[in-house]
Parts: structure tokens; C-alpha cells; sequence
């Protein structure tokens, strides 16, 4: 007979309890800065004892890791960027034009959730000037990333042939940044969809032969009214 596998009561009340600290501290950090919360109230905001708070992360300069790491994620599991589904699909699509549509829609979502950090992230630094050493040293993640699917770009149908891998790198690192996203969303008040739309339309005609081709997405649907 099959040994029916339990679910681990424990482990999942240790992850639940991981996700509400780490969602409490966001919402403080965003809200006070990194320099002006305290461990306390991270835990007074996350309902548990400040003691599990130091038991779970140790201090708050890790707390201020996870913080960022799970942002960019979008949830607590330990995959990176470039082994999660979306990045695997878009660069697997078949056409330039369509990676590139289903690669600006998985940079918006993280950036959705990254760029209200900016302004947090930058006081942190300055407050702490140990942060920085929470990140290992070398090229920058984000570079690499967009690396990564500018190198899958370039071999596809549908890339200008002038593309290399080099110049599409560049152009995703510096139009897909969190920096020129809240300049668009936060400071002159477009909407995400309206600014993915556009996002995508500037790269496309950087690098595609013909960007319409994207237009329906790699999956072949549209976003509809982009706002």
C-alpha cells in the first residue's frame, strides 16, 4: 500500500510566519525607512515575539535581504530569476518579438513590486553602509539577467540583423530599470500596462525586424486596452 506523505504542520507554520515578517518589515521599510523601524515593530506588525524575528533572520540587515530578494521574486521560494517558469518561457518563444513581449510583461511585474523600494533601498545604504555587503560581489544581477535573455534574443527570427547580443543587453538593462520605471509610474502618473505597452514598443523597434509581430504576445493573446 502507497505511504500517504503528510503535510509538515510545522514547516508550513514556519513559512507562514517567515512570509508575515517579511511582508510587515516591507511595509515599515517602505513606509519609515529602513534606519527608523526597529526589529520591534516588525514584530508588533507581524503579530510573533521580536524574539522569533531574531531566531528566523538573526538581524535586520538579513531581514533587509530577504526583504529585497522576495520583492524581486514575488515569493519566499529560493529560485532564481533566470530558473523561474516566466524567464524559461519567454526565452523559449520563437520569435524575437514574441520573447521580447512576454519578457517586458515578466520585467513589469517585478519591477511593480521592486521600484517602490528604490528610495528605501538608497536610504538603507546610507544608513548602513554594511547593506551592500549582504549581496556577494561581481557583475550587477539585474545585468546578468537581461544578458541571459539578450543572448537568447539574438539568434531568433525576427531580430534586426544588426542586433547583437551586447547592444540588446544593454538596451533591456537601461530601459527595463527600476529607475526609468518610477520616473514613468511615480512621477508622471502612467499606469503599469501603459508603461509596459510603451516599454515594449521602444525595444521592439530597437531590436525587432518587425515589432508587430509581437503584438499578440508569445502566447499569441493581447493585453487589451493598455491604459
Amino acid at each position: 500500500m502507497d505511504t500517504v506523505k503528510r503535510p509538515d504542520k510545522r514547516a508550513e507554520r514556519s513559512r507562514r510566519t517567515r512570509e508575515k515578517i517579511i511582508e510587515a518589515a516591507r511595509e515599515l521599510f517602505v513606509a519609515q525607512g529602513y534606519g527608523a523601524t526597529s526589529l520591534q515593530e516588525v514584530a508588533d506588525r507581524a503579530g510573533v515575539a521580536v524574539q522569533t524575528v531574531y531566531f528566523v533572520f538573526g538581524n535586520k540587515r538579513t531581514l533587509f535581504k530577504h526583504v529585497v530578494d522576495t520583492s524581486i521574486a514575488g515569493d519566499t521560494e529560493p529560485v532564481a530569476t533566470m530558473d523561474r517558469e516566466w524567464f524559461r518561457a519567454a526565452c523559449a518563444a520563437p520569435t524575437a518579438a514574441g520573447q521580447l513581449r512576454a519578457h517586458v510583461r515578466g520585467a513589469s511585474e517585478i519591477l511593480g513590486r521592486v521600484a517602490p523600494l528604490m528610495p528605501m533601498i538608497e536610504s538603507a545604504g546610507a544608513a548602513d553602509p554594511q547593506i551592500a555587503a549582504q549581496w556577494p560581489d561581481g557583475p550587477d544581477p539585474r545585468y546578468v539577467v537581461q544578458h541571459a535573455a539578450a543572448q537568447a534574443l539574438a539568434g531568433k527570427p525576427g531580430v534586426r540583423p544588426d542586433v547583437t547580443a551586447e547592444m540588446a543587453a544593454d538596451l533591456l538593462f537601461c530601459l527595463l530599470s527600476p529607475q526609468l520605471y518610477l520616473l514613468f509610474v511615480r512621477d508622471r502618473g502612467w499606469s503599469p500596462d501603459r508603461w509596459e505597452e510603451w516599454a515594449y514598443g521602444t525595444l521592439a523597434a530597437q531590436l525587432c525586424a518587425d515589432p508587430a509581430a509581437g503584438t499578440g504576445g508569445a502566447d499569441g493573446r493581447g493585453r487589451g486596452d493598455a491604459g
